[in-house]
């Protein structure tokens, strides 16, 4: 009895930390696409096309070099894999709305709206219930965003402000379809997403002025296809895999954080100390989350 006790207890402690390596590799890859996706603002600084004409060549980049990685994506067509890929799209294109009709920091703040909304939607569609880190951490950004965008608010208008906050919507659901696959395969719902981008970019481009191609515009822009989307879009699928939807959009608030860092070092422009204290805020709160939940996510395993 004492044996058999003893392999089980050995059993448990491997299920534990096969569970708590899991959830770090889930959020690690997280963090490494929210880094990816913090670099949006340096390449798209270095081309002077319209919105557009940027989403469709970045999103036509990311589908060429995402097929090659995949081979042999798996296009269902289910009402799941084309609910996934239009949500995607929306993101991407109203977030780039966003952008030309509001200030950017209310669109990217209105847009991190997505964590509540991916707090309200998780628990009806995958059943994962927020636990208490959560919702602390989830407390904890709203002050965060608040601090960290003080200084920006109040420049956009009701147009641009409102298609911010459908993009978070849009990436919210985006997220919780992409978890709905996790034992299928979110990458090539990914792939759809960005071919379905690239066509409606596409289109809306021929009625807008065209890009002018020169060698910076032409190296930012496989920047932004391979770096800042098509290798984020990799992680993502992983971590969507390992960790739940609010994890995942708990660490991608990262994103916003991140992009006034890349910027300091391009160009010198300091954040305020409002940013700087809501910046640490938000860090922290994700940090704190994370390791609360994967702790937990072990001793409930062994």
């Amino acid at each position: 009895m004492e044996g058999a006790s003893s392999g089980t207890n050995s059993s448990g402690s491997l299920g534990g930390l096969e569970g708590d390596s899991r959830q770090l590799r889930g959020i690690v890859a997280m963090a490494g696409c929210a880094i990816l996706w913090s670099l949006a603002g340096i390449f798209i600084k270095l081309i002077d096309w319209q919105p557009f004409a940027i989403a469709c060549g970045r999103s036509l980049i990311a589908s060429i070099f995402l097929w090659a990685c995949i081979r042999k994506p798996k296009f269902t067509f289910s009402s799941l894999q084309i609910g996934t890929a239009f949500a995607y799209a929306a993101t991407m294109l109203l977030f780039i709305f966003a952008n030309k009709n509001t200030s950017a920091a209310n669109a990217i703040l209105l847009q991190y709206g997505a964590p509540i909304y991916v707090a309200l939607l998780g628990g009806p569609i995958l059943k994962e219930k927020p636990a208490a880190e959560h919702w602390v951490a989830l407390v904890a950004i709203c002050i965060g965003m608040g601090l960290f965008f003080m200084d920006s608010l109040g420049s956009g208008n009701l147009l641009g402000d409102s298609a911010a906050v459908a993009a978070g919507l849009a990436f919210a659901l985006n997220t919780v379809l992409l978890r709905k696959q996790k034992d299928a395969d979110p990458l090539s719902s990914l792939l759809l997403g960005h071919i379905l981008t690239a066509v409606i970019a596409g289109a809306i481009s021929l009625f807008l002025p065209a890009p002018t191609i020169t060698l910076k515009s032409v190296g930012a822009i496989l920047g932004l296809g391979i770096l800042q989307i098509g290798l984020a879009a990799i992680l993502f699928a992983y971590a969507i895999k390992r960790i739940t939807a609010l994890q995942s959009m708990l660490t991608a608030v990262l994103e916003p954080i991140l992009n006034p860092v890349w910027v300091f070092l391009a160009t010198g422009e300091k954040p305020s100390a409002r940013s700087l204290s809501g910046g640490a805020i938000i860090v922290l709160a994700v940090m704190i989350s994370s390791a609360v939940t994967v702790h937990r996510s072990r001793n409930r395993v062994s």
